[in-house]
Parts: C-alpha cells; structure tokens; sequence
C-alpha cells in the first residue's frame, strides 16, 4: 500500500509570496477606498450623490479593466509582466492622489483602474496554477480561502494606516501611505517569484501545453462550464451592489448618525472599514473548517447551495439595520454595536461566496481562457459597483428602514433564485466542482 506523501497536503512554496503581494496590494486599495467618499465630500465639497458616483464607477472601474488585462495577460503580456505593470501603475495612481487637485486626483484613479485591471486577474490566475502544476487541485478552495486572507489582512491594516495618517497629518499623506504599500509588495514579489514554476507566468501555457494562436472552439461541455460562470457572475452583481455600500452609504451614516464614542475617544470613521477584512481573518479559518469537515462527511453543500447560503446571510445583515433605525429621529444616533453586528453577518455571507466564486472559475473555465473569464468574474463588481451608487444615492434621514429593506429584499431575492436553480447549476458542471 502506497503512503501519500507529504508534499501531496501540503501547499505550494509559491503560495506565501502570492499571498504577501495580495496583502500588500490590498492594504493599498482599501485604505484608499476607506478615505474616498469621505474626501470627496468634504476636500472637494461634492454632495453625497456625486460623491457616491465617483466611488461606484470607480469601484466598478477597478473590476471592469480585468477583463481586458486577463485577456492580454493571457495573450500577449504574460502573468509576470501584467503583475509588474498592474502594481507600478497603482503606485503612482496613490502618488498622484496625493497632491489633493482635481487634475492629479481623478488622474490618480485613471492610473489605480490601469493598474488594477492588470494585477488583479493576473495574481488570481496565478493562483489557480500553481495548484495545477504541482497536483494539488484537491488544496485548490483551502488555496483560495488563505489567499481571501491575505487580501483582508491588507484589507484590514490599510484603513487603520491610511485613515490614522491622514486624520493626524493631512489626506495627502493618507494617500502616500496606500503608495508605500504597493512599493512594498512589488519588492516582495520581485524577491519571491524564484519559488514560482516559470510555467505558470507564460501567456496560454497550462500544464506545459501551448495552445494554439488561433482561437480554439468550446467543446458542449466547455459552453456549458462557462455559462455557469457568466450565470454566477450576474447574480453576484447583486451581491457587491448591496455588499459595497460598506463602503459607500454605510461610510457617511457611520460618520453621521453613529455613536463612535468608546471610553471617551472617538472612533475615527475611516477605521470602520477594517472591521469587515477583521472579521474575515477571524471567520475564513473557521468558514474553510467547516466545508472541509462536512467534506469528510459527504455532506459538504454544492457552490450554488453556498452562493444561496450567503446571500441569505448578507439580507440578515441589513435586516438588524432596519431594526436599529426603525424609530431612527433627525439629530439621533445609534450604537456602533449595531454595525459591528451588521459587518459581522455580511462578512460570513462574504465568505460563503466571493472565495468560493474564484476557485470556481479557476475550475471551470478552459485552459486558454482562464485569465480572461476571471476577468469576466470581476465584471460582476463593475456592475455591482455601478449598482452601488445608485442605490446608495438614495439615502436619507426620512427612510433609513425603507433603506436598509431595499437591500435585505435584493439579498433574498438572489439566495432564492440560487436555491431554487441548484440541481440544474449542477448538471452544467460536468463535475467541474469538486
């Protein structure tokens, strides 16, 4: 009887690079996004529908571009060259936020959307084959689910950095901290790719095998797969739409209508933004054990199931915010115990789908279009963001239960319809989730 061997359980070396590259990179994007709408309204004096906008198409911006740099990447560039480009363009975009003029600051998120479109499909794909190349695509959603980590550790240290030095020391400098952080992870990735397979870098190459320059026809069974990715990508449209307001309409009502007192000191809003990327780290180690064991037990729910299960949980969350302002008077305020709950029930409606979502492309989508459909998958935050702001414009004193309804319903709108379609979702994956 053959014995497994160790390094069959155990993860890529390349995995730790990866994973610090994506903190970095993050710890940038969210501690900028952290200061966004708050600089908005009150540097440049936009009224919160405009400022709402900005923050949706630019959040949406930042996951359209993907599809064009996973198309590319897959292509032409490489993954390698595509990460280099995608994290020096995002550096100077956080520079050239910093200098607080409208020219150099809307020329900075023209450089920050570059940039990420470049990065972003690039790394995940990356992701995805490194587990390929080593034969360990059984550790490819625990890949993903410690990678979700990196990107929350990020998420959850930019906003304390960002928001600390720009409320002590002026916005600009905010922004150049977000800058630092991308300069650092670039210097991480560049120290670290030796433990990378060089295969995994090259453009259409999988498993040592390069395609053809011609565009190949889908199989039945490969339409099939990618309809189920394009199915989950609309869906989640309505996730990050209802999900993104934490950093929208959820950013102002923290500012203006919670109590942010804690034993005598008040809770800079900006440090809000990294309660969600908090929770993440504490609940992705217990979310991963939890598929993991039921896994064991053959109980472990099909993707459509857990996409149904989150939604779910991310109504619930918006649920306890139409209990907290059901008698919401002007001039009042609410506990911030209130958002800690809140956050607490997106973040784990979060995990039950977003990680989930990215190893389901990596395992679907076609060898010689896997940078580009993961672009494809990002496309459902472009919308999502687009949806974001106009919803998010809606808000006002006078309806705050109404407000928060509006995103509880679309949230189980969509867990229904990913219930309901389960069987069917399942007959088009051929086996495709494992």
């Amino acid at each position: 009887m053959d014995v497994p061997s160790k390094s069959v359980n155990s993860h890529p070396k390349a995995l730790p690079t990866l994973f610090l590259t994506e903190t970095w990179e993050r710890f940038s994007f969210y501690g900028m996004r952290a200061l966004l709408v708050l600089f908005l309204t009150k540097v440049f004096h936009y009224s919160d529908p405009i400022a709402q906008d900005i923050y949706g198409y630019y959040i949406g911006l930042v996951y359209l571009t993907p599809l064009i740099g996973g198309y590319l990447a897959d292509r032409y560039l490489g993954f390698k060259t595509s990460i280099y480009l995608g994290t020096t363009l995002m550096m100077f975009g956080h520079l050239s936020l910093g200098f607080e003029t409208k020219p150099f600051f809307f020329f900075g998120l023209f450089l920050l959307i570059i940039g990420v479109g470049f990065f972003k499909p690039s790394i995940s794909t990356v992701i995805g084959r490194i587990y390929e190349e080593e034969n360990k695509n059984h550790m490819k959603d625990s890949g993903f689910t410690i990678f979700y980590m990196g990107i929350n550790l990020g998420g959850f240290l930019g906003p304390i950095f960002c928001g600390y030095f720009s409320e002590s020391f002026g916005w600009g400098y905010g922004f150049g901290v977000a800058a630092f952080g991308v300069f650092f992870g670039i210097t991480i990735f560049l120290f670290g790719q030796k433990k990378i397979p060089q295969i995994v870098f090259q453009p259409g190459k999988k498993n040592h095998i390069q395609p053809s320059k011609k565009l190949v026809p889908l199989t039945k069974e490969e339409k099939e797969r990618v309809g189920v990715i394009l199915i989950f990508t609309t869906l989640m449209i309505i996730f990050w739409g209802v999900f993104e307001q934490i950093g929208s309409s959820m950013n102002l009502f923290i500012d203006r209508h919670v109590d942010r007192s804690l034993f005598g000191y008040e809770i800079p809003t900006p440090l809000f933004q990294s309660l969600n990327p908090l929770l993440i780290l504490v609940f992705a180690p217990l979310v991963a054990s939890f598929w993991t064991a039921l896994s064991k037990r053959n109980l472990k729910p099909d993707t459509s199931t857990r996409f149904a299960y989150g939604f779910f949980i991310l109504s619930l969350g918006y649920l306890t915010l139409v209990g907290a302002t059901y008698d919401f008077q002007k001039g009042s305020k609410i506990s911030f115990l209130w958002v800690f709950l809140m956050v607490t029930l997106i973040t784990i409606g979060e995990l039950f789908t977003s990680p989930v979502g990215l190893s389901l492309v990596t395992k679907l989508a076609p060898t010689h279009l896997g940078g580009f459909l993961m672009g494809v998958w990002f496309i459902s935050s472009f919308f999502g963001g687009i949806l974001t702001a106009k919803l998010g414009g809606l808000m006002s004193t006078d309806n705050f239960p109404v407000f928060f309804g509006m995103f509880a319903g679309l949230a189980f709108a969509g867990s229904l319809i990913l219930y309901l379609a389960r069987k069917k979702f399942q007959t088009w994956m051929h086996g495709g989730d494992l």
